[in-house]
């Protein structure tokens, strides 16, 4: 469980948001003073501070250096006031995650917390525990990967490392190319944790979400009042990845709009907010992400190609988890391992059977679908090995539908004649293989449900091959 200390002097408040986030699933502390939050911090670890920019014995920029001092793993989110806005960009750019405004609005304060949570999990890793040596926290930092990136042992795997590893160290725009699910996103955090930008945010943006009239916000922020609907300032993503990395997720999906203002701000490295006249310098990392052939995309007008380019300085494909066969069940186990830390379980592997639907399965979802499955059946085992049980119908029956679908081939390859007979046998085993896979292959259902005995309905399916 995620743990938050809200420092605020205004005790009602501090009262209102510690309810709302408990309710939420987080463990959450009070305190109405600077001194008193330096102790709690002293005293436990918290993952993420809310701390109000006024307080009576200190201010948000003092608290924000101790605490990036100290405790540089813990993130900061600064709560202000409409008027101390520009100050609080200023602690951005010292080191603090975001700020939120008062009056506090719930969907707002949850969703940067998140984002803050996300975003810190990955900084943490930068930073090494205080006991070991200077000499052990150098290479930690040259190996240092972001939790969900596994380092695989497949060929495709090897090669992937070997490419984080040569484009790291450089500024290159890099394209991240592999169907959904293959991890593009932990590849950008593995780069942005293995760059010298480690130690600045790295902040990834679901462009596939974004409509038209909120792409140019989201980018940009906005200035209040600059719009119907403005309530208060926004920084926008380019600002809040100021020195780090920007991760742009299905860039393909953008507008050809947005796409013409992106340009200018990866071209001229400055970006204005909605409403302001004021340009900000930039020193951002841009990673995009997409499922999309983006070449295709340019071809049928969809994709301007001058900010192709300017994106493709180095592009990298992850393969489907289907071709790393080698890698599914050191995936496997390695998901197994997370799981059990999060469920506080101790279960130690996979039995046979499920060892072989594991290796059986096409994975469409690739390595997001393997991680859900392994949480999923750790969750629902019971004893030291995941059992077949516990994994979903499509994946424990994939072996026999696939074996099924050859069947149906073969017979219909021997029946090339279209008469009565041939139509006649063909019909029956079409109804036997679709009540097979109602029942879960369970042949003495099967059998009630057809009407005939277990040997007549094993004689049957001999006939096919599929015993």
């Amino acid at each position: 469980m995620k743990r938050i200390l809200i420092v605020d002097d205004e005790i009602n408040i501090g009262l209102l948001l510690s309810k709302f986030l408990i309710r939420n699933g987080f463990e959450v502390s009070t305190s109405t003073s600077g001194s008193v939050a330096m102790e709690l911090l002293a005293k436990d670890h918290y993952n993420l501070v809310l701390c109000d920019f006024r307080l009576e014995d200190t201010d948000g920029r003092e608290m924000l250096r101790k605490i990036k001092a100290a405790y540089p793993a813990t993130g900061v989110i600064i709560i202000t006031g409409y008027s101390d806005i520009k100050l609080a960009v200023e602690l951005i750019k010292m080191g603090a995650y975001d700020y939120i405004t008062k009056p506090l609005y719930p969907d707002e304060i949850l969703n940067t917390i998140n984002k803050a949570l996300e975003t810190q999990e990955v900084l943490s890793k930068s930073f090494p525990e205080s006991n070991t040596s200077s000499v052990k926290n150098e290479k930690n930092a040259a190996a240092n990967l972001p939790d969900e990136f596994i380092a695989g042992d497949s060929t495709a795997s090897k090669d992937l490392l070997r490419q984080i590893e040569i484009i790291a160290p450089t500024n290159y725009s890099v394209i991240l190319t592999g169907e959904s699910g293959t991890g593009k996103e932990s590849v950008a955090k593995a780069i942005h944790m293995k760059s010298n930008r480690r130690d600045k945010p790295f902040i990834a943006m679901d462009c596939g979400s974004l409509t038209k009239e909120l792409a140019g916000s989201e980018f940009f922020g906005h200035e209040k009042g600059s719009f119907t609907g403005a309530l208060y300032t926004k920084i926008g993503h380019f600002e809040m990845a100021n020195g780090g990395t920007l991760l742009l997720d299905e860039v393909g999906n953008l507008s050809y709009d947005i796409q013409a203002a992106l340009l200018r701000t990866v071209q001229e490295r400055k970006v204005k907010r909605i409403g302001s006249t004021k340009e900000i310098d930039l020193d951002v990392r841009i990673i995009v992400a997409t499922n999309e052939n983006l070449m295709e995309a340019i071809q049928k007008g969809r994709f301007r190609e001058d900010l192709y380019h300017r994106f493709n300085e180095f592009s990298i494909h992850l393969p489907p988890l289907r071709k790393r066969e080698r890698d599914i069940l050191l995936f496997a186990q390695s998901f197994l391992d997370m799981a059990n830390r999060e469920l506080n379980r101790n279960v130690e592997g996979f039995s046979q059977e499920v060892i072989d639907c594991l290796l059986t399965y096409n994975w469409p979802g690739n390595v997001r679908e393997l991680k859900n499955v392994i949480r999923r059946a750790t969750l629902l085992t019971e004893g030291n090995q995941i059992p077949l049980k516990a994994l979903p119908l499509e994946i424990s029956t994939f072996a026999k539908v696939s074996a099924i679908e050859t069947a149906v081939g073969n017979l219909q390859s021997r029946e090339n004649s279209r008469d009565l007979k041939n139509a006649a046998h063909e019909a029956e085993y079409e109804t036997i293989i679709k009540v097979l896979k109602e029942v879960n292959f369970n042949k003495t259902k099967a059998a009630k449900i057809l009407n005939i005995d277990r040997k007549t309905l094993y004689n049957k399916m001999k006939a096919i091959n599929l015993e």
